[in-house]
């Protein structure tokens, strides 16, 4: 029982900091338009835990280290929005996978939790990687702190933010390098298939119930504690994954709310 205790406990601090990140970082994902980039950037970044597996480093590390290059690659390529930007994204996202499918097989033994980066669970977050949470939503809060006005001169017109003297590259490639720390800190705890979900639903769901974006940002923020919270007690009550309860308690409320203002 009291085993039981501590894991949800430690589940409902990472839900908190997770909710913090996704109430931020969901939110400029949404503005930016820039979700489709995100997805590319959480499957890619299987590629490094397989090279962390491959060469004996900290998962968190090689993940990390792997994502931000990744993102810092799809800044490059993708500023001055090629016209086959989906198929590019869609390549890296394939390629990032299978470098981490190849170097899993070539490491030696037999790796059960490879499926836990996948699809999480958040009822096994790590002392570590919660300390690595907490500093992840401290970045995220310096740069919206930092450049709240420029990053929504350049969500909302790019042509405009550049003629204020705004460095729209910076903007757009600080954005992916958020992103990419994101992403890599849910690994353990949503996974990287399910990781945009839960990233998206609760920003679209805060856009649509408020008429600005900082609003938007502190309803998605309780929002998505409220579906983390609600998620890790039906896994609780039937026994079943909490990352998949999460994931589809949000897609209720994800619906509920797309057909009411549709």
């Amino acid at each position: 029982m009291l085993e039981a205790i501590s894991l949800l406990s430690n589940a409902l601090i990472a839900g908190v900091l997770l909710s913090i990140a996704i109430a931020i970082v969901g939110s400029l994902m949404l503005v930016t338009r820039s979700n489709y980039l995100a997805a590319s950037i959480a499957h890619g970044s299987y590629g490094g835990v397989g090279l962390a597996l491959y060469f004996g480093i900290s998962i968190l590390l090689g993940a990390t280290l792997f994502a931000l290059a990744l993102a810092l690659l799809l800044a490059f390529l993708t500023y001055k929005e090629s016209k086959r930007l989906d198929i590019l994204i869609g390549v890296l996202w394939a390629v990032g996978m299978s470098v981490g499918i190849i170097f899993a097989d070539l490491t030696p033994g037999y790796h059960t939790d490879l499926l836990s980066f996948l699809f999480g669970n958040i009822l096994m977050v790590p002392k570590s990687d919660i300390v690595f949470m907490l500093f992840v939503d401290i970045v995220a809060g310096l740069f919206l702190f930092i450049y709240y006005h420029h990053i929504l001169a350049v969500a909302y017109d790019k042509e405009f933010a550049l003629t204020r003297g705004i460095n729209v590259r910076l903007i757009h490639t600080l954005t992916l390098l958020l992103i990419a720390l994101t992403v890599v800190m849910s690994i353990r705890s949503i996974g990287l298939i399910l990781v945009i979900a839960l990233f998206s639903i609760p920003p679209y769901i805060g856009e649509k119930l408020t008429n600005s974006f900082t609003k938007m940002i502190v309803v998605s923020g309780f929002v998505a504690f409220g579906i983390i919270t609600i998620g890790l007690l039906l896994a609780y009550l039937f026994d079943i994954s909490a990352t998949a309860a999460i994931i589809l308690f949000g897609a209720l409320v994800f619906g509920v709310v797309f057909f009411k203002y549709k």
